[in-house]
């Protein structure tokens, strides 16, 4: 396939982990993908090496100051650089692309992503916030335009593969795995003098800092049964989660006459991504294969609410739909990003989101605005509150 051919892939949140595991990806079928832009929040310097490397025609980053000292070997790459708060999503609508991986952290990635999903490009979805505060909108536009989205995240990954060929309406149930993440064990009277540093030494994945803290807290598995509600057009009642340490089966689908489907494969967020890119087809073969006799067993256990509180809201929020997922995600964003910068304990997390989630009032956002002036209203609150405690 020659370079003309090549399928062009613009990808948001090139420097974090997401990013960087995507990057590699493309590196093994270099015949196969071009990046044509590069998006990235602060960290110019690994912007301009991966800028060198794939010669994208374009690279954003959102804060403008970090790119000073390098304005003039960017400029000497030859490359298009937009910066500030829309410059991901103005990359988006300039560059053309055949795929936009969304990978960028938080609600910053959700107006980028509505716009891959406008101009009707393939979506490799990694960021849940997007779809979990505006997921209707989402899929409505996706409809509108034809758009594709694959999800990136192992667990929608999986279900994804599980049901491509099955009738939604022999679905039963739908079951997210989580690995329960550093404190699993944990007595329970020991987790509020828990640190940034156990928080973030997961047991099974490497991932960015704040995902890492939603895994201990299992606020993301809170946020993927939101993302799996809208990706798959499920009912509340559909979606369930169980503990599984291993990280080996990452989702289950079971059907009405009491059949169980699951996707099995190594934990290495490489897989999801080949996936997503190279889809309808399979990619070749990135890592060694699964081996069952190694792994030696599989445990599946309920999860426990007390242990992990932040369930409960999040299914509340699943349940209330409307505005009450754009308000638990912006107040755990801000607690999570207070906790990483030593404002506050790990327990107060679960205080801060359900602090601002109690004091909220239903309504249903009808526009993409309406969202956004929510998602800062409750995160202004979540900060107030933090602030108050000090």
């Amino acid at each position: 396939m020659g370079t003309v051919d090549r399928i062009r892939v613009i990808v948001l949140g090139s420097t974090g982990s997401i990013g960087q595991n995507t990057l590699e990806v493309i590196r093994s079928f270099s015949d196969r993908f071009r990046v044509v832009g590069l998006a990235a929040g602060a960290n110019a310097l690994l912007l301009l090496a991966q800028a060198a490397e794939f010669r994208p025609a374009a690279v954003s980053l959102l804060e403008e100051k970090e790119l000073i000292p390098y304005r003039e070997a960017f400029r000497q790459l030859g490359v298009r650089i937009f910066t500030g708060k829309k410059a991901a999503k103005t990359l988006v609508e300039e560059v053309e692309a055949d795929i936009v991986v969304s990978a960028i952290t938080g609600i910053e990635g959700l107006e980028p992503t509505l716009a891959a999903v406008r101009q009707a490009r393939r979506l490799a979805l990694a960021n849940k916030e997007a779809m979990v505060v505006a997921g209707s909108l989402i899929r409505t536009e996706a409809r509108a335009s034809g758009a594709e989205i694959i999800p990136v995240d192992s667990e929608h990954c999986g279900i994804f593969q599980c049901l491509r060929k099955e009738n939604p309406d022999d679905v039963r149930r739908v079951v997210l795995t989580a690995s329960g993440g550093p404190f699993l064990h944990t007595p329970l009277a020991e987790l509020a003098g828990k640190t940034v540093a156990e928080a973030l030494a997961h047991p099974r994945w490497k991932m960015g800092k704040k995902v890492t803290i939603d895994s201990a807290t299992l606020m993301n598995k809170g946020l993927e049964l939101l993302e799996a509600r809208w990706l798959f057009d499920l009912r509340p009642e559909q979606l369930d989660i169980l503990i599984h340490p291993q990280s080996i089966v990452h989702s289950l689908v079971e059907f009405k006459d009491g059949s169980m489907l699951a996707q099995l494969s190594a934990t290495d967020m490489r897989l999801p991504i080949e996936f997503a890119l190279c889809y309808p087809e399979r990619g070749e073969m990135l890592l060694p294969p699964l081996n069952l006799t190694e792994v030696g067993r599989l445990e599946f256990f309920a999860v426990e609410e007390n242990r992990f509180p932040l369930i409960r809201l999040a299914r509340q929020a699943l349940e209330r739909g409307g505005s009450s997922p754009v308000v638990l995600n912006a107040a755990n964003e801000v607690a999570v990003a207070a906790f990483l910068e030593g404002r506050i304990g790990f327990t107060d997390i679960r205080m801060v989101v359900e602090t601002v989630v109690e004091r909220h009032s239903w309504f249903q956002p009808e526009s993409l605005e309406a969202v956004l002036q929510l998602d800062l209203e409750a995160r202004e609150q979540a900060i107030n509150l933090i602030n108050q405690r000090l």
